[in-house]
């Protein structure tokens, strides 16, 4: 039996564009973080693997791509943070500080 949410928008949202309602909405969604098993994986039209989590309105189903910044803005969510934004904002959700994982030096 399919679920009744097969009409709904689907909506692929990178951190740039990630608007206070749809943080809000992750957060709630997953509220101890997500887990591996959250992830879903997909190659866009670019044939590149996107990773990325799901959460769900009433009219759209966000695909919102997995990142450190992602996880890093949900340990430190407040909605007080917010306040002065409007919900689709995405200039309201800034970068947060973080430490680039991947620029290892392997030059010892």
């Amino acid at each position: 039996m399919k679920k009744g949410n097969d009409n709904l928008k689907r909506v692929i949202v990178d951190f740039k564009k990630l608007t206070p309602e749809i943080l809000a909405l992750l957060v709630e969604r997953y509220p101890d973080g997500y887990d591996d098993d959250q992830i879903i994986s997909f190659r866009n039209q670019h044939n590149e693997i996107i990773e990325a989590v799901e959460v769900t309105t009433s009219d759209t189903k966000y695909l919102v791509k997995v990142s450190t910044k992602l996880a890093v803005t949900m340990e430190n969510y407040d909605e007080d943070d917010y306040e002065d934004f409007d919900n689709d904002d995405p200039e309201a959700v800034q970068d947060p500080d973080v430490v680039d994982e991947d620029s290892d030096d392997d030059n010892d």
